[in-house]
């Protein structure tokens, strides 16, 4: 009886009366596809919204159309002559300073700018008032400014030696978002303060920012183009309105990418469960199915009975979890408020959640075809008598519809994956370990029927029901222990990043980072330290700002700016970069390759090359690097490869020259101080500051403090997220209870008529989960650990400082979680009475 006898429409009436309005049975797979499908929409949805707001506001976020920046020095005449040829210009400076006020010394990232900025939107100041550049002497300060400096507004403060007025404090910045990363609070002036100040002298570390507000009809790519062809060893760095924030832009999607892995492991773990919750309904319909054979019906009638009811629960499931996940949004977005770069508006990004659902979809059916296919291959006489002799072979019939689930949900993720090789290591990585833990399942249920019975009855039978026909070991294993991992390896990346930040940092970072030392002042700045401090220790190298332009064998040298893509292990080809010179080896740094060149040398122009950039970009000794600095092309040999100890957080440079070749540029000194245990630091910033106003001095403690934070808050946010794979495995859990359930009803009958009390069957119950629950334990502490490993010591090249007492007890919370609500789920039956139960047999 191959054919069917009941039409779709028909099969759907018989599903449709069958099927409980409240969806009784079936409330697992509802649970477990809400959960992953609201998951996915919550995380598209919020990744969309973020993305869209920074495309809808790229034109005000970079402060119009196109930007130009280049380092140390501002554009000529007939260079600014050339961009106000496409549209309205405005310039100005960044750089870092030193304000002060009384006795008080504050880094801060001064901005200057002209009468046109900003060219979109307005500056919102705290009172209200929409206002654009300050007037001379005067400056807008951020309100982390004004607490720092402990000044009102009103107030004044001293900047490089000039006396300015606070006229107001900032409320919204416009362009604040395309600045990017800065040391200390903003301060805004007039674009002539900086060189009426002495900051932008020669050498001086500054950047010259200008922004074009382009025609309508005009391109902001062909304008760009354009000016690298009128301007091609200028040193401009350009940026569109489109790529405004393109660190904001790399944050967003990395995060996105992250939270969907995390979302469909979520899905792939209560996949399990919706196999367990699925096999639980049709065991309680194993009657009404032998029925409709015995009646006539076919095994393809079944199927699309069947089919069609747990279609209609997959679509309310997943219907539930697009809603919950949009509703989730705002609350989601408010709770990672710190770290997004943009407040998200609400975004319905249709492609995230059709791919939510066919995630849903897809997963729903590959877990439910296995019992569902079962149920139609055997016959009735088998089914009714399932009870006492269990049906096997399910998944031989499930293969090829399994297979081809599988390959689809694959594809879609890929697909989908902004980054290919990361998305494919994880899912190859997820796989490996779902198939090492089924392995496991499998292997548990053997050794656990060889193994010797112990002498007490409860911990006998807690082992018999590892093994027995029907026991869920197996999906108990591969969610639980695929969760737990997770825990685990949480624990040790986040625990050995702290260490590594809190312990190790501090030991080998310097005190303070002085920058824009004028080169003929060197021993006075010395002086002052080490009369302060005799102990102290200070470094002082070069520093210039520069790019590369070209590299490679001499004669076949590439263009950076005719690369299509720049590697991320390149990432210093993108833009400017420091530069320094020296004559010795620099400390911290060791040779792989070549010779370090004399102290006296002054032949050819030399360059030292960190060893990573020479992989990444295939360098070999002798080929040549060419460099833009301050609008000069200057080009060396590679003498040598260099390993840089880049944990000593002090001067690594990736390409250190030979003096000859770069000593001729105005340029400052850069400067580390570290001081002895004990010395007074009250005075020495003011001396400095008071000897040299037009240099900025760093407390490396304040940066420490703010990575600190930003470290504590994505731990937070991996933390939550990552719950979400926990949530699933307890869905699961309460899946594989409830398809047991059945079969336990009976044993725990049997049980109480043989005269076991509910406490005993409580310890059963308790002894058999405990078991399992600490050889998983094991487990996860070798598979999470292993993975932490990794991370830590191969990809962030960390110490491995894991606190193992905190991991235990992150993994123990695991454990009694997972062990209470098994209970939890085994209470009915020990609530069942032993007459109905008998009657229903």
């Amino acid at each position: 009886m191959s054919e069917t006898a009941l039409s779709w429409s028909t099969a759907w009436t018989i599903a449709r009366r069958d099927l409980s309005a409240r969806f009784r049975g079936l409330r697992l797979l509802l649970a477990c596809l809400f959960l992953g499908v609201g998951a996915l929409a919550a995380i598209g949805t919020l990744t969309g919204a973020i993305e869209d707001e920074l495309k809808s506001r790229g034109q005000t976020i970079l402060g119009g159309d196109v930007q130009i920046e280049v380092w140390q020095r501002g554009a000529t005449p007939a260079e600014r002559a050339e961009l106000e040829k496409f549209g309205k210009l405005s310039g100005g400076v960044r750089l870092q300073a030193m304000a002060s006020s009384d006795e008080t010394v504050v880094p801060i990232e001064l901005k200057a700018v002209d009468q046109a900025w900003p060219l979109v939107g307005r500056l919102t100041l705290s009172d209200g008032r929409k206002v654009g550049a300050p007037a001379p002497g005067t400056a807008w300060v951020s309100p982390d400014a004004l607490a720092r400096l402990e000044q009102q507004n009103g107030g004044t403060f001293s900047l490089a030696g000039q006396t300015l007025k606070i006229a107001g404090v900032i409320a919204d910045e416009p362009d604040r978002l395309s600045e990017g990363f800065a040391l200390g609070p903003t301060v805004i002036v007039a674009d002539g303060f900086p060189e009426a100040a002495g900051l932008t002298a020669p050498g001086a570390m500054y950047r010259s920012k200008y922004r074009l507000l382009l025609p309508a009809q005009r391109d902001p790519v062909a304008t760009i183009d354009e000016l690298k062809a009128k301007f091609p060893t200028s040193g401009f760095t350009y940026r569109q309105r489109d790529r405004a924030a393109p660190g904001a832009d790399r944050f967003v999607s990395r995060m996105g990418e992250f939270l969907v892995l995390v979302g469909l492991t979520a899905m792939a773990i209560a996949g399990i469960g919706i196999g367990g919750g699925v096999s639980s309904y049709l065991e309680a319909r194993r009657n009404s199915i032998a029925t409709l054979k015995v009646l006539g019906a076919t095994s393809r009638d079944i199927t699309r009975i069947y089919l069609l009811q747990l279609l209609a629960a997959a679509v309310v499931g997943s219907l539930a979890g697009l809603l919950a996940g949009i509703l989730v949004m705002p609350a989601l977005g408010k709770a990672l408020g710190a770290l997004l770069p943009v407040a998200p508006g609400i975004v319905f990004d249709w492609a995230a959640l059709a791919r939510a659902t066919a995630y849903g979809l897809l997963v729903g059916l590959v877990f439910a075809a296995p019992p569902l296919l079962a149920a139609r291959r055997f016959p009735a006489l088998a089914l009714m008598r399932a009870r006492v002799s269990p049906l096997s072979g399910q998944w031989r019939e499930a293969v090829w519809p399994v297979g081809l689930g599988f390959a689809a949900i694959i594809g879609l993720t890929l697909a989908s994956a902004a980054q290919l090789p990361v998305t494919a290591g994880f899912l190859a990585g997820a796989i490996v370990v779902l198939g090492l833990l089924g392995l496991l399942g499998w292997a548990l249920r053997k050794l656990a029927a060889r193994l010797p019975r112990p002498q007490r009855p409860l911990l006998r039978l807690a082992l018999s029901n590892l093994h027995r026909p029907g026991a869920q070991t197996g999906s108990l294993v591969t969610a639980l222990g695929f969760g737990l991992s997770a825990f685990v390896l949480l624990a040790v990346v986040q625990t050995s990043l702290s260490a590594n930040i809190a312990s190790r940092v501090p030991q080998r970072a310097p005190d303070y980072f002085m920058l824009d030392l004028p080169r003929d002042r060197a021993a006075e700045m010395e002086r002052i330290v080490l009369a302060a401090a005799p102990q102290a220790k200070v470094r002082q190298v070069p520093a210039l700002r520069g790019a590369i332009l070209a590299y490679g064998p001499e004669n076949a040298m590439t263009r950076v700016a005719d690369l299509k893509e720049i590697p991320e292990e390149a990432w210093p080809l993108r833009g400017e970069r420091g530069l320094t010179y020296s004559a010795t080896l620099p400390e911290g740094n060791s040779l792989t390759a070549g010779q370090w060149w004399p102290k006296d040398y002054s032949g050819e122009p030399l360059v030292s090359v960190d060893e990573e950039l020479a992989k990444a970009i295939d360098l070999k000794l002798g080929d040549k690097i060419t460099i833009g600095v301050l609008g000069v092309e200057r080009s060396a040999r590679i003498a040598s490869f260099r390993r840089i100890d880049w944990d000593s957080m002090g001067f690594n440079y990736v390409l250190v020259f030979s003096p000859n070749t770069l000593a001729d540029a105005p340029h400052n000194l850069a400067a580390t101080i570290d001081l002895p245990a004990g010395a007074d630091r009250t005075q020495l910033l003011p001396q400095l500051l008071k000897a040299f106003p037009a240099s900025s001095v760093i407390e490396v403690g304040g940066v420490l403090k703010q990575a600190r934070e930003l470290l504590t808050q994505v731990s937070t946010a991996i933390l939550a997220a990552a719950s979400v794979a926990v949530l699933a495995g307890i869905a699961v859990l309460l899946g594989a209870i409830a398809a047991a359930r059945a079969s336990r009803l009976y044993d725990n009958v049997v049980l109480r008529v043989l005269g076991a009390s509910r406490r005993q069957l409580l310890l059963l119950q308790l002894a058999e989960y405990g078991l399992l629950a600490l050889l998983l334990a094991g487990v996860a502490l070798v598979l999470g650990s292993a993975i932490g490993w990794l991370v830590i010591v191969q990809l962030f090249k960390f110490d491995w400082l894991p606190n193992w007492p905190q991991v235990l007890a992150v993994l123990g919370a695991g454990l009694g979680m997972t062990v209470a609500f098994a209970l939890a789920g085994s209470l009915p039956l020990l609530r069942a009475k032993p007459a109905q139960a008998l009657r229903e047999l």
